[in-house]
């Protein structure tokens, strides 16, 4: 039988009064000591989700009162936060290779070796397959000169990620829209309606509102026979993935589902907004009302089960399990986290679950450990409030099932997941720690002001938990952190407010992790790749130190083999100052191939010389030769100008952009050859300047945007 209570969670540390007509409640406090634990029973879980959602409606409601005397100054949002298939082009028999495939080439750029990440793009080195559109398509890219599309295969849904592993399988990630009758849907708006009511189209829902994953496992060995051998939907939407051998883990973020009928608004029509108390009143009638809808709500319709559709078409109910779900004591949305497990061995079995109540952040993971963040949910800014990230760590030991083993945290929060890294079974982690306080120049000033720490901290797990080891001293205050890379015993991190600081960190002491060296420069990095044992090699923007003038896209090779003094040894400028590159904030379109000594990155620019847009837009890869001796030395540059222009826009739809976006490089024979990746379409190119082309396949503009 149902529980009926009207108590709220012990986690949310009595910040459950009742709300004044003039200010809410102070909200609920950093756990240090994080403590997770599984449910006993689904009626525990059933419990627990109700109780937070009951929490969350009421102070949703409630941020919404009025005093007689008071001024909207928030616009009705009170929440708060410490953040700021055919194919073209002329063979050239020169270069055509006789050989089954390059001796060596590049695959996606990851941050552990041996754990894959997922990507639009993958490639074997002789084969290609891209994600465009709606669609996978499959290429034959060896040899360089005769490359051409296979054939291609039609995903469901916005298909966003994918792997490619050592078996001939691929696995696509899409977002699909599942409609979940009698539910209300958190993007909905208030009493629901809107576009939960709306038919699907093309990226329309599957993109914008999907609500539920679909991986779908396919079977590559024919190239011109794409096969699919199982497709899973789970509910929620797809955050990270990483794969390891078979083993495929996806972290999904959900949420529960209201009941259809809640209402998160009162109903204005009816209702005089400037009769502060009659709108008072009506807000205490819809808490009173929702709860007891909230209460009524059975645990089947709160968290959907998933599905698994076979080769023949027919569907299997996979539902979830309650002892697959856990607790803490942590103060978050309420929300669900999940690790699912797909062994591509087995593709035909249901993924296994592991969830936590609570959102997702950024992860981490190596081969035996994933890593899960969370950042302490503030719904309500006071002064003196410190950020905090929540660490939830998971065992990957069994290739079925990904295990919950501790949980911890640490100060502040994390630029991406190159701020962390797990070395010899300690967690290392840089944050820049951010405190609101009061703004000394102007009292009045409601938000306060936000001033800037940085550290690192090393953890260890003892038992169920994440406890502190060690920590360095505080750097950089006033700053934030822009990049960082743990690499063995050394930590390199990067600040900036209007100089680089690049420092150095001493690891091998977990319970004394120690800055050694500081360089300053102008301007900062984003991405920090290992060039060698004593050198760095980074992406960035160049800034000029008066903090004045253009900023530019910078390339720079750091000398770190004295480790106390670290050294820019070289740096290039690229592009003007309406220069980008996806590489700056996505390391898989930063590719170093180490037995070439070349980069690649996608380069885009504008200039507003002429009225011909196609004369001041260019979009190519540019790839260089590395040495830490000698610097940098532009190889040449690949454009596909001549496809995209054709096509009419140089951005045709919010899911197909013609820029350049990824590269593969390989070598064979003593030649080198290099592949340009847009959705527009791929081309090879070889030779000393990279200026002889050898193959283009262009995607059919038609089918991508059908």
């Amino acid at each position: 039988m149902k529980r009926r209570t009207t108590l709220f969670p012990l986690v949310l540390l009595g910040a459950v009064a009742a709300c004044g007509d003039s200010e809410l409640p102070d909200p609920a406090g950093i756990q240090a000591e994080l403590q997770l634990s599984n449910f006993g029973s689904c009626s525990d879980l059933e419990q627990y989700i109700e109780d937070q959602a009951v929490f969350e409606m009421r102070t949703r409601l409630d941020s919404m009162k009025r005093s007689g005397n008071s001024i909207d100054i928030f616009g009705g949002s009170r929440s708060g936060g410490l953040d700021a298939a055919e194919s073209t082009g002329a063979a050239a028999p020169a270069a055509d290779s006789k050989s089954s495939g390059p001796s060596a080439y590049t695959k996606t750029n990851t941050q552990v070796a041996g754990v894959d990440e997922a990507d639009f793009f993958k490639n074997d080195g002789t084969r290609i397959f891209q994600l465009v559109g709606q669609k996978l398509y499959a290429v034959k890219s060896w040899p360089a000169n005769a490359m051409q599309i296979q054939s291609s295969l039609n995903v469901e849904g916005y298909p966003t990620q994918m792997y490619l592993d050592e078996k001939n399988r691929v696995v696509i990630f899409s977002s699909v829209y599942n409609r979940y009758d009698g539910y209300l849907e958190d993007w909905a708006g208030g009493g629901g309606g809107g576009i939960a009511d709306a038919a699907c189209g093309p990226g329309y829902c599957g993109g914008w509102y999907g609500n539920t994953t679909k991986a779908t496992v396919v079977d590559v060995t024919d190239l011109t026979s794409l096969k699919v051998v199982s497709e899973f939907y789970l509910p929620g939407n797809y955050a990270n993935s990483r794969r390891v051998g078979s083993s495929v883990r996806l972290v999904l973020s959900d949420h529960f589902r209201w009941p259809a009928t809640v209402q998160f608004y009162p109903n204005s029509s009816t209702l005089n907004y400037n009769d502060w108390r009659a709108w008072n009143a009506e807000l205490d009638r819809l808490k009173d009302q929702n709860e007891k809808l909230i209460r009524d709500q059975p645990i089947d319709k709160w968290l959907p089960a998933q599905k698994l559709r076979m080769p023949d078409g027919t569907t299997k109910v996979l539902p979830y399990s309650c002892a697959d779900f856990a607790k803490h004591n942590a103060p978050t949305h309420l929300g669900i986290t999940t690790v699912a497990t797909i062994n591509l061995d087995t593709p035909q079995a249901a993924p296994q679950r592991s969830s936590i109540l609570g959102e997702v952040g950024e992860i981490y993971s190596n081969k035996d450990s994933l890593y899960v963040t969370n950042r302490h949910w503030w719904w309500w800014p006071r002064f003196n409030q410190r950020d905090w990230t929540y660490l939830f760590k998971f065992d990957l030991t069994d290739i079925n099932k990904a295990r919950f083993v501790a949980a911890g945290g640490v100060d502040g929060h994390i630029v991406d997941q190159f701020s962390m890294d797990e070395d010899k079974g300690y967690f290392r982690i840089a944050t820049t720690i951010a405190e609101r306080v009061q703004d000394p120049r102007d009292p009045r000033n409601f938000w306060g002001r936000i001033e800037t720490t940085n550290r690192v901290t090393v953890l260890g797990q003892s038992g169920g938990k994440l406890s502190k080891v060690g920590q360095s001293e505080e750097l950089a205050k006033g700053e934030r952190i822009y990049s960082s890379r743990f690499i063995g015993d050394r930590g390199f991190v990067v600040t900036f407010r209007q100089v680089d600081p690049l420092y150095t960190f001493d690891l091998s002491n977990p319970a004394a992790p120690r800055k050694v060296g500081e360089l300053k420069i102008p301007g900062f990095s984003t991405y920090i790749h290992p060039l060698d044992a004593n050198n760095l090699l980074t992406i960035g923007v160049y800034t000029p130190e008066t903090g004045t003038g253009p900023r530019t896209l910078q390339l720079s090779i750091f000398d770190v083999s004295d480790f106390a003094n670290p050294k820019q040894k070289w740096n290039q400028l690229v592009g003007s100052s309406n220069g980008w590159s996806e590489a700056m904030y996505e390391h898989k379109a930063f590719n170093y191939f180490p037995e070439r000594k070349l980069l690649a990155i996608p380069f885009s620019d504008w200039s507003h010389s002429g009225t011909d847009p196609w004369g001041s837009f260019r979009s190519e890869l540019r790839v260089f030769d590395i040495d830490p001796a000698t610097g940098f030395k532009l190889r040449g540059a690949v454009s596909m100008k001549d496809v995209y222009m054709s096509a009419g826009l140089p951005s045709w739809a919010w899911y197909y952009s013609p820029w350049m976006r990824r590269s593969v490089m390989a070598t064979d024979m003593g030649t080198d050859y290099v592949y340009a990746v847009s959705d527009a379409g791929i081309r090879a190119v070889t030779g000393s300047t990279l200026n002889t082309t050898l193959s283009t396949v262009v995607f059919p503009r038609n089918d991508v945007l059908r």
